[in-house]
């Protein structure tokens, strides 16, 4: 039976079925940061049951509110740091060495094809670009998880997304989830894994694919998929080259996970991208998406690039090609989070973080802290940000705050401007 890469890691860790159609499946690793977890740890302890499945198959971070800015936040990277030292967690990335826990897990090697994966965050479904099958859970369900590694789920629905053509000068990853959305709606994909394929995912990397599946979350979707290839190999080469002869043997392994010709799907959308334009959100919600230049001279207060959808070296890179050479506006605060301190460092050797600081931004250690509004740039009632994050919900990054969403290019260019701007009008590098 033709089976979807989804059907086929549920397949293989299928623990049990106690209700028609509830699948319980054995876990690969369960994520943790500081916002989610100490309520799951706290009743845990507070049920006699202070212990955990595998501690070597835990991966934690404090990450959302870095260092803390109270005594709430505080209190809660407290709790973490005790469990996880209580439970000898290896894998526990502190102050100084944390980084956005969805940036920061890949790249520490943690994610593999086939793998299952869960965390106390929407935005988990970012690391099914490596063909894992990764989801956002309850307080129950990672309670559960982290004490006997099993989590139970509706086996859910794919949805097929065919992206095709080629990628127009100034088009991103960003620009083509958000085009996604659009045409899925913030509903489209519920209960549903979204399947990304097609030549143009084919030619992302990792950190492209990253993005498009961070964001399937926004269009209602259980995970957003990649089907594992060379660029996923390259990627986990340094932490798998011992468990494989050569990267073509890798390859193979990888290969058994991608959905089979003739498997069921319950739609398919094809988009293609060859005249596609920036894009940009305008509304409440992520499916309420413009070109840029139907936005263009949109006043913004504040720029900020990063988070788990762009806050990667490549993401930084692209930023800056547009800032070298440049001032921000003198009525924009541009704020930029590098998403790991890797990514720190490598943007500050490659001179990256010295142009974002002469073109006038403020750069920030590594925090998801604005994209949620909890600190390092929340907004005042009435001010207007243009954000590389994945959310514009009402009061997203501040109470009574706007939030438009675009690629990091794009970002780059509104904040040069002091209002929302097509990047196809820039030159890179000043000229």
């Amino acid at each position: 039976m033709a089976m979807t890469l989804s059907e086929k890691i549920f397949a293989s860790h299928l623990r049990d079925e106690p209700f028609p159609g509830t699948k319980v499946l054995s876990l690969d690793v369960v994520l943790c940061h500081e916002i989610t977890t100490p309520i799951a740890v706290n009743d845990l302890v507070a049920r006699g049951k202070d212990r955990v499945f595998d501690p070597s198959k835990i991966k934690v971070v404090i990450d959302h509110v870095t260092p803390a800015k109270d005594t709430k936040t505080a209190l809660q990277g407290k709790i973490l740091r005790d469990w996880s030292r209580r439970q000898g967690i290896r894998d526990f990335f502190d102050i100084g060495r944390n980084g956005v826990c969805h940036a920061l897990f890949p790249e520490q090697g943690f994610i593999r094809p086939g793998y299952t994966v869960i965390m106390g965050d929407s935005h988990t479904c970012t690391h099914g670009a490596f063909g894992a099958f990764a989801a956002g859970v309850g307080t129950t369900d990672l309670e559960v998880g982290i004490l006997k590694g099993v989590c139970a789920f509706r086996e859910p629905k794919t949805i097929r997304v065919n992206v095709m053509g080629t990628a127009p000068e100034g088009v991103f990853a960003k620009d083509i989830i958000l085009r996604i959305i659009k045409e899925l709606t913030v509903k489209g994909a519920t209960d549903c894994v979204v399947e990304f394929h097609g030549d143009v995912v084919r030619g992302l990397s990792m950190e492209g694919r990253m993005t498009l599946c961070n964001m399937a979350i926004e269009a209602g979707g259980t995970s957003g998929v990649c089907m594992p290839d060379e660029v996923t190999v390259d990627y986990l080469w340094p932490f798998i080259a011992a468990d494989y002869r050569d990267k073509k043997a890798a390859l193979a392994d990888f290969r058994k996970w991608w959905s089979d010709e003739g498997c069921e799907y319950v739609k398919a959308l094809d988009i293609d991208v060859s005249n596609l334009a920036p894009q940009v959100t305008y509304g409440y919600k992520p499916d309420e998406v413009k070109d840029a230049a139907e936005l263009a001279g949109t006043a913004v207060d504040q720029v900020y690039i990063g988070s788990c959808t762009n806050g990667r070296l490549e993401d930084l890179r692209v930023a800056a090609s547009y800032l070298k050479g440049r001032k921000i506006a003198d009525t924009v605060r541009g704020i930029v989070s590098p998403a790991t301190p890797k990514v720190f460092r490598d943007a500050d050797e490659e001179g990256i973080i010295r142009i974002f600081m002469d073109a006038g931004f403020c750069v920030t250690n590594p925090t998801c802290g604005a994209c949620l509004g909890m600190s390092n740039g929340v907004l005042a009632p009435g001010e207007v940000c243009a954000s590389t994050t994945n959310r514009n919900f009402n009061g997203r990054m501040g109470k009574g705050g706007m939030v438009h969403l675009m690629s990091p290019a794009t970002a780059a260019v509104t904040a040069i401007e002091g209002s929302i701007a097509d990047p196809r009008k820039f030159a890179k590098g000043g000229r």
